[in-house]
């Protein structure tokens, strides 16, 4: 076994040690950008909902849903199919885990639809003003 194979073993572990299954909390798809009003408008349906954000990486758009595996042991946050866990789990990378590499980059990130009629109001002024009105206090989407 090389040296390099042998230090991401422990590197592994150790990540394994602090792992607080963070990454089994929630998924992320990958939607088509937005390129109109209404598809902007279907975007915020989506942050109608509960435990949705929506957030734009490197110029691509995503759906973010807050919902955790539940194959996660709350005991030990260890996969409790890990044997048969889905591929998806297989090739994640414990190098990007979410507990030990910090925060995310977002180009743009929504966590309610009022953030993003907001951003609407900015890109269709006319047509935002048409649809709901004049602006009022965003204090409690911000």
């Amino acid at each position: 076994m090389s040296r390099q194979t042998k230090n991401t073993k422990k590197s592994t572990a150790a990540l394994r040690k602090k792992c607080k299954g963070l990454c089994c909390r929630y998924f992320a798809l990958p939607i088509e950008p937005p390129h109109d009003w209404d598809d902007y408008d279907d975007i915020r349906w989506y942050l109608a909902h509960e435990n949705v954000t929506v957030f734009v990486e490197d110029g691509d758009w995503y759906l973010n849903v807050k919902n955790k595996c539940r194959y996660l042991s709350e005991k030990d946050y260890s996969c409790q199919i890990y044997d048969k866990r889905p591929n998806i789990c297989r090739q994640y990378n414990p190098g990007n885990c979410d507990f030990t590499n910090g925060k995310y980059d977002y180009n743009l990130y929504f966590d309610n639809d009022l953030q993003m009629e907001i951003y609407m109001r900015i890109k269709f002024p006319q047509k935002a003003v048409k649809k709901f009105g004049k602006l009022k206090n965003t204090a409690k989407c911000l």
